[in-house]
């Protein structure tokens, strides 16, 4: 099972991300895991994507292309893997494409969740992270005991820059622009599975594993 997982940014993605890998044991190919460690460790590959991220900018398609294809073929995927932010532009799908054909693999399907731009600006804008424990809350809908503060361990809480208003409306308009096209992409490659994302990512999730089984695509 090689599953694509997209959605808009605060779609809910993440969430459910995590309950179809531990659900199906997939191994997780996030290009934002990936870029945050690369940015930590201060390696020079980090330090380059950085300058793209911070202005909420797509990196550079030859870029997140190499680190993919390097991800893919250490081929360490008993069950399968889950992509995760990429491929964002159908030139990057098209060099995925590539990639997995010279590995004998392919996708079984691409799960798109579904939200308005206007139900994502309030959620994105609400949330707040804890800089030491990575816990996440939202001013509205799971709101610190202490406003401010993690529940977790006390630290003052902070907005991600690619949280704020701003960014949220740059990061909808890339989105709009690069990653729509991808859609109709799979969509004649019959992959395409789009989703409700108003729901409760619970619903969610039990309507792409009833899905993905009543559709076995068995690939290759």
């Amino acid at each position: 099972m090689n599953l694509l997982i997209m959605g808009k940014p605060g779609a809910g993605k993440g969430t459910l991300a995590s309950k179809l890998l531990d659900h199906y044991q997939l191994t997780h190919i996030s290009t934002g895991n990936i870029y945050r460690e690369e940015i930590a460790k201060r390696s020079p590959i980090g330090v380059e994507a950085e300058k793209f991220i911070v202005q909420g900018e797509l990196v550079p398609d030859e870029m997140t292309n190499d680190i993919v294809k390097k991800v893919l073929h250490t081929g360490k995927f008993p069950h399968g893997f889950m992509l995760d932010g990429y491929p964002r532009t159908t030139a990057q799908a098209i060099a995925l494409d590539t990639m997995l054909s010279d590995l004998d693999n392919g996708l079984t399907a691409v799960i798109n969740v579904d939200v308005s731009d206007k139900v994502l600006l309030v959620r994105m804008a609400g949330r707040r992270v804890c800089p030491a424990c990575n816990a996440t809350y939202h001013v509205t809908f799971h709101p610190p005991k202490v406003s401010g503060v993690c529940d977790a361990c006390g630290a003052g809480l902070i907005q991600r820059n690619d949280d704020k208003e701003e960014s949220v409306l740059n990061r909808l308009r890339i989105y709009n622009e690069k990653t729509k096209p991808l859609l109709d992409y799979y969509r004649h490659k019959h992959l395409l599975m789009v989703l409700d994302g108003n729901q409760s990512s619970d619903v969610v999730f039990t309507e792409i594993v009833q899905r993905l089984e009543a559709n076995p695509h068995g690939h290759h």
